[in-house]
């Protein structure tokens, strides 16, 4: 059941992506409502994984991936419609060159017999970085709220980017200790 949500998140995308592209007055905020829902799923799959003792190594994998996906397409969007404009575009940067980071750091030390396991933080990292983009969406021209939500999502969305580029610090620098290790 986890996975299921984890893998109904990652399809959410393209009917998000579809609708954020509509030159539709309601097209925004129905590319909101899909990503709340996509978002939500990535607090379920967990709860329900947990609770099921469905924990799986699929999951551990999918789930971030997941993740990812979903924050990169909001991103790129935002980016698209001007959303996110002028010193946003380096918080952005910041998410995506995180994200890919860790990815291949965890590929790195799962080759190498390791693991690189998601920490607290990171999970508040996610956590900010659903929430930013949701309320950017939110203030969207043609979104929910509109300009006057622009300055919290703008907020927020650094706020997520500070969490970002500390979480990825920390993984650097544990996966830097775990490949530089003698195993003999």
């Amino acid at each position: 059941m986890a996975n299921i949500l984890t893998l109904a998140r990652m399809a959410l995308i393209i009917p998000f992506v579809a609708l954020f592209l509509m030159d539709l007055s309601w097209g925004l905020k129905a590319a909101f409502v899909v990503f709340a829902i996509a978002s939500l799923t990535d607090f379920l799959d967990g709860y329900i994984a947990r609770a099921r003792n469905e924990v799986s190594a699929l999951g551990a994998a999918l789930d971030p991936l997941a993740d990812k996906l979903l924050i990169a397409a909001a991103l790129i969007m935002l980016l698209r419609n001007g959303v996110i404009h002028d010193a946003g575009v380096i918080a952005v940067v910041i998410i995506i060159l995180r994200e890919i980071l860790v990815s291949g750091l965890r590929e790195a030390v799962t080759a190498n017999g390791g693991s690189l396991p998601v920490t607290g933080i990171a999970k508040w990292k996610t956590a900010a970085q659903l929430i930013a983009a949701g309320v950017l969406i939110a203030s969207a021209p043609f979104g929910l709220i509109g300009a006057p939500a622009s300055l919290a999502g703008t907020s927020l969305l650094w706020i997520a980017a500070i969490l970002t580029f500390w979480t990825g610090a920390d993984y650097a620098g544990r996966a830097a200790r775990f490949l530089r290790a003698d195993r003999k």
